[in-house]
């Protein structure tokens, strides 16, 4: 494309290295990162939704980061007109935006933009959380595979929101919610866009996962939720994330510490192989076998993107 404007996009599982290896690269190419993840545009959410360090920070400029309060609704519309905003911004600064993905349906809103969705129906959306009370989310998870398989593959079991969301959509407007995402009818424009995905050995990557969790309870992770809880209600959505519901749990009683942490390692491990797959069937990307913070996987991003 003639005049367009680069863009590198960075795509991987949880604890691939995605934010390390879009701070390298800001540093080595004049670049700014763009942060697409669905957890962390909720302020106060910090340690266990791996948001980047004051330190990380102060190495490479940072986007998209802490948008809304708990109790708001965020949407990947929203996602898209904030993140096309910013990237704007920072190319009209001469700067090279880094988006780092890990949300797959936020990168595909700011890509390929998004098709109207049917307007929220709140009586609609009571009766399928009600069935989530009565039967479990799961029920809702089961339900959606069968009307969005596609969609169900990107949604956790036990993150009810989303299902509500996804099956208020398929029901309203009688078509997989997914379908709306790859007719986007507003895609990106002006951009020369080059993908990079992260493709760590899987036994490796379920390592990283375990010590990360570790990493962020030594980091004071239950203590965050603790002021967190006494803070916010109990049905914000960040509460939901992966941890956080664990160790809300944990503070009432439910779970013992253990199993909350054991519960966490696990659903993080199954998070991660639904990015996996997610990114897979993304187009156009350019596989490095490898962690985002290895001297090798770097040079060789490096070496591609010059």
């Amino acid at each position: 494309m003639s005049g367009a404007s680069p863009l590198v996009v960075l795509v991987g599982p949880t604890a691939s290295g995605k934010s390390a290896l879009g701070i390298f690269l800001a540093r080595a190419l004049g670049g700014e990162v763009l942060v697409c993840d669905s957890a962390q545009v909720y302020r106060h959410f910090d340690i266990g939704t791996g948001k980047v360090t004051s330190e990380e920070q102060a190495a490479a400029p940072h986007h998209l980061l802490d948008l809304c309060e708990p109790s708001e609704t965020f949407t990947a519309g929203d996602y898209m007109r904030r993140a096309r905003s910013v990237l704007g911004e920072v190319a009209g600064r001469g700067r090279l935006p880094i988006v780092t993905a890990g949300t797959g349906l936020y990168l595909r809103a700011l890509l390929e933009g998004l098709s109207p969705l049917p307007p929220r129906s709140e009586e609609l959306r009571a009766r399928l959380r009600l069935l989530a009370e009565e039967r479990g989310s799961e029920h809702l998870h089961r339900l959606l595979a069968r009307v969005d398989a596609e969609s169900a593959q990107a949604i956790a079991p036990r993150d009810t929101p989303k299902l509500v969301r996804g099956l208020e959509v398929c029901f309203l407007a009688r078509r997989p919610r997914s379908e709306f995402f790859r007719a986007g009818r507003d895609p990106l424009q002006g951009y020369a866009v080059a993908k990079l995905g992260l493709r760590p050995d899987r036994q490796a990557l379920y390592q990283r996962i375990e010590a990360r969790v570790d990493a962020m309870l030594d980091a004071g992770w239950l203590k965050e939720t603790r002021r967190l809880l006494e803070a916010f209600p109990a049905g914000a959505k960040p509460f939901g994330f992966l941890g956080y519901r664990q160790l809300a749990a944990h503070r009432r009683g439910e779970l013992s510490l253990k199993d909350a942490i054991k519960q966490t390692k696990h659903e993080t491990r199954q998070y991660a192989k639904r990015q996996i797959t997610w990114f897979r069937k993304e187009p156009g990307v350019e596989w490095l076998d490898g962690f985002g913070d290895e001297a090798a996987v770097q040079a060789a991003a490096l070496d591609r993107l010059r």
